[in-house]
């Protein structure tokens, strides 16, 4: 098959002929129709995931239809168009047994555990607790941009945040986490303060239904102003991005007994921010993450998008090619694309 591949961190990546993958007992290989360009997948190319093993082959957003079952899969054969969260819960742990599969003790991502989708077809590891069956009605290329940033999102909205109609949220950081967790507040009825550092970003979030937006470069004091616009501090604030910066002011813009969501990667020397305590004490605050979600809890999302009360095909800035995929993946740190970047040829 044709694949994306990189044999070095921050290295050369190239297209080549690698061979085709096998199901295990328990999963499948789908053939790939579309997958999803993240940020994430630079962070793995950059070298900041210790899972990846070299040579590697990046892709965890995909939508496809299956080409190969497992003999133990029992609710999925040849031919079912299929999606699939980004993080792949084994079935048995203790947090799969919770209903906990994001957080998985034995999680699989295709991508980072192994290899992934950039490429004509992608091994899927626990086909029956993982897969989830894309509804005609949602075209490949929507399906594909949901596995990570869209139920990342979602879950951090409406799982984590507990989201309701008349609150004020603020998002800090507007790339594909943040424009995400902007159209689904809006959808939920809330209020939404857009932060980031580019106008044109900011007129994108505007239009999928940010009520205010603030270009943070041209605030002397964020949280002030996030705390005026929302007569005394956001319900529930988002770090869409992951940075020191934008984790910080996501706490410090709280209202009492708010909730800060964790939702853009922290890595290398973001990991470790530091943090308002003292607010997160006296004002009560609740500091949660968000790590994917869980296929039982596609069901909801996909009925939003069926309604048309979400509509994540808005967040497609351009369909690209494989090869060109290969160009755009080390360039992804320059934030040049405001939307999201999808492969659907092979």
């Amino acid at each position: 098959m044709r694949a994306i591949v990189y044999e070095k961190f921050q290295g050369p990546i190239s297209v080549q002929n690698i061979e085709d993958p096998s199901p295990k007992s328990h999963g499948v290989v789908v053939k790939v129709s579309a997958t999803g360009l993240c940020r994430s997948d630079w962070h793995g190319w950059m070298g900041h995931d210790p899972d990846i093993e070299l040579p590697h082959v990046p892709g965890h957003e995909l939508a496809g239809i299956v080409a190969e079952v497992g003999k133990d899969v029992k609710n999925f054969k040849v031919g079912d168009r299929v999606t699939v969260p980004f993080v792949c819960g084994c079935g048995t742990c203790p947090e799969c047994n919770s209903g906990n599969h994001q957080v998985c003790d034995n999680q699989t991502q295709p991508g980072f555990t192994h290899w992934g989708s950039f490429a004509e077809y992608v091994a899927l590891d626990h086909a029956d607790i993982n897969l989830v069956k894309i509804p005609e009605k949602i075209r490949d290329v929507t399906a594909a941009i949901l596995g990570c940033r869209f139920i990342t999102s979602f879950r951090a909205v409406v799982d984590q945040g507990k989201v309701q109609g008349g609150q004020f949220v603020a998002v800090h950081g507007c790339g594909g986490v943040g424009l995400s967790a902007i159209m689904i507040a809006n959808a939920l009825g809330a209020t939404v303060i857009a932060v980031d550092i580019d106008d044109a970003t900011l007129s994108l979030a505007k239009s999928l239904g940010a009520a205010v937006t603030i270009n943070s470069l041209k605030h002397e004091n964020l949280v002030d102003e996030v705390k005026i616009l929302t007569n005394g501090g956001a319900h529930v604030s988002i770090d869409g991005l992951g940075s020191q910066i934008t984790c910080f002011n996501s706490i410090a813009n709280l209202r009492k007994r708010g909730k800060h969501i964790q939702v853009g990667l922290m890595t290398v020397d973001h990991k470790h921010p530091q943090v308002p305590m003292d607010q997160v004490l006296a004002n009560e605050l609740e500091v949660l993450g968000s790590h994917g979600m869980q296929a039982f809890r596609y069901p909801a999302m996909l009925e939003m998008i069926k309604e048309g009360r979400l509509k994540p095909e808005k967040l497609v800035e351009r369909i690209i090619s494989l090869e060109e995929a290969a160009l755009e993946l080390p360039k992804m740190d320059q934030f040049k694309n405001k939307g999201v970047l999808v492969i659907d040829s092979f």
